[in-house]
């Protein structure tokens, strides 16, 4: 018999009246949890994308210490949050989930009035596709920015991440 592993807490929601895109992780990573950050982990290339597509000068955002930065992905209409509120899993590989409670996606259009579209980082997210289409809004599957995603390029994920903020009317 396995020991159990400690029940770990994801992230609170960074979501405001005027998201009109949440992006939908599956659950934090160690360096993320430890950081309590979103995409805390030095080789996730999440903020990397979001500020080349969203910033004339992404090097700024990059160096913005986190808070700042996080409202400055506000500002720009995009919301994160996780599918999973809470699991159990040794390290950071999505497959190693188990006993995952699910946050309570329901209340996103209620949570966003602005709301337009969600959008799934990565596979284990988009597994909840179904919950996230039943409230009425178009939604996406986006390559992971994991390092664990490596399968993909930085530009091949960087295109499709654009063609997804594009269809949302994020970029100017």
């Amino acid at each position: 018999m396995t020991p159990t592993q400690p029940v770990l807490q994801g992230l609170p929601p960074l979501l405001n009246h005027d998201t009109r895109l949440v992006v939908l992780g599956s659950f934090p990573g160690v360096a993320s949890l430890k950081a309590q950050q979103y995409y805390g982990h030095p080789h996730n290339q999440f903020w990397k994308i979001v500020a080349t597509l969203l910033s004339p000068n992404a090097a700024d955002v990059l160096s913005m210490p986190y808070a700042e930065r996080t409202q400055w992905l506000l500002k720009q209409g995009v919301g994160l949050w996780d599918v999973y509120a809470a699991c159990e899993r040794e390290g950071s590989l999505d497959a190693n989930i188990h006993n995952a409670q699910p946050n309570d996606l329901p209340s996103l259009r209620a949570r966003c009035p602005a709301l337009v579209a969600i959008a799934h980082n990565g596979g284990e997210s988009f597994k909840h596709a179904k919950l996230t289409r039943a409230l009425g809004l178009p939604v996406y599957r986006l390559p992971s920015t994991s390092p664990a995603h490596a399968s993909w390029s930085f530009q091949r994920k960087l295109d499709a991440w654009r063609d997804v903020f594009d269809a949302v009317g994020l970029l100017r």
